[in-house]
């Protein structure tokens, strides 16, 4: 047994690094909408376009799924990564051609997120018991979280602050973009040279599995895990892309870069609830845990808005901010739940479920519409829809077989 978790022990670090730069490259893309809408002069809906471009490409994960099955684990990394860089490299042209050129180079560096964020997790998820699947989950999202709070500053520093002229310059993300092409290179090249043990479909790793069938899509719970993560990505990128219109209707005027280190916060809320779910979830089930988060994130979400309403601000943004801590372990445990139980389909089924990643593309923009159209507290509302489901599918959905 000893010799089992020292073998997989290399391997989850390496992994571990994956979640680091999938969590700084998606949090960073987030991170730029108010930047970007200053800069080239955009609208409500416009401005979650960053969004839609990137998370767009995970309507590709179904066929990512397939071709992991074909190439490997280690081979769709090398891919993944390589698309990164690429896509980082052409946002210095892109930029400078304008929104809509800066926006390709965006989906190029998205496909390359998918196919890691489909490698990775089942992985993960392979590498030991199923009993312990969602905490080493957990972990590796941990360090996920940490990457979500360096990159706000990352973008508040190199790229908001570099524009001492007043007005904001969208050339400016060309030089820091620049360093993540060439640094995800580098991981390219030393990711080459790596052995990392490959996990073949029914491999007892993946955990003995009595009844397997025929297909992934015949398992009625992997489908609802899908559309819990599908709602929970607009949950979870829903509070920072209207953070800014929601602190001004507070009363604050924070500038965009205190906007941005503001944000820091709520992605510290997701580290901190990852680190203490990595224990937690050896504890009590994935099911309470996404339950009761689901909930607790729920009623932050309500008391911040009637206490914004009775003029208690300074209350509101904390707890606003706050719903992070709540949305820290949803993730790993939506897709461990998800996948329990599919054994050789798990590659597939990861692809399935990353898919839903979509939500985070689709449900932003949906609800600037709404905030366009009806307003802000409306378009902040539907929220509650999509806790509402997340807690369905942790008490009901989940234990759905047939």
């Amino acid at each position: 047994m000893e010799d089992k978790k020292n073998k997989f022990l290399f391997p989850l670090i390496v992994m571990a690094s994956m979640f680091f730069l999938l969590g700084f490259i998606t949090t960073m893309n987030n991170s730029l909408i108010n930047y970007l809408r200053d800069a080239f002069r955009l609208n409500e809906v416009e401005k979650q376009l960053p969004n839609t471009f990137f998370y767009g490409a995970y309507i590709l994960s179904i066929p990512v799924g397939y071709l992991l099955n074909r190439i490997g684990y280690k081979n769709g990394v090398l891919t993944g990564l390589g698309l990164v860089s690429l896509g980082f490299f052409l946002c210095i042209p892109g930029v400078a051609a304008g929104y809509y050129g800066f926006l390709c180079a965006v989906s190029v560096f998205a496909i390359g997120v998918v196919l890691l964020q489909v490698a990775a997790n089942p992985y993960v998820n392979a590498l030991g018991t199923p009993e312990t699947a969602a905490s080493r989950l957990t972990l590796t999202n941990a360090l996920n979280s940490l990457a979500t709070v360096i990159a706000p500053l990352f973008v508040s520093i190199l790229i908001v602050s570099a524009n001492t002229g007043g007005a904001s310059d969208p050339k400016t993300v060309q030089g820091p973009f620049a360093g993540i092409g060439i640094a995800t290179l580098v991981i390219v090249v030393i990711m080459f040279f790596l052995k990392l043990p490959e996990i073949k479909e029914g491999d007892p790793a993946e955990g003995v599995v009595s009844k397997v069938k025929s297909s992934a899509y015949k398992y009625p719970h992997m489908w609802l895990g899908s559309l819990a993560i599908f709602f929970y990505m607009g949950v979870e990128i829903g509070i920072p892309s209207f953070f800014a219109d929601y602190s001004a209707k507070l009363h604050f005027s924070f500038d965009g870069e205190m906007r941005t280190k503001l944000l820091a916060y709520y992605w510290a809320g997701l580290m901190v609830g990852r680190v203490a779910g990595i224990f937690i979830l050896r504890k009590y089930s994935a099911r309470t845990i996404l339950s009761f988060n689901a909930i607790c994130g729920a009623v932050m979400l309500l008391l911040s808005l009637v206490l914004g309403s009775m003029g208690m601000d300074k209350v509101a943004l904390v707890l606003f901010l706050g719903t992070g801590l709540m949305h820290s372990i949803m993730w790993p445990c939506i897709y461990n739940l998800a996948l329990e139980d599919l054994g050789p389909h798990s590659k597939v089924g990861s692809g399935v479920i990353a898919t839903s990643v979509i939500g985070a593309a689709i449900l932003p923009i949906m609800m600037g519409g709404i905030q366009k159209s009806v307003g802000l507290i409306v378009a902040i509302s539907c929220l509650f829809i999509y806790y509402a489901y997340i807690t369905f599918f942790a008490v009901k959905g989940s234990k759905i077989r047939s």
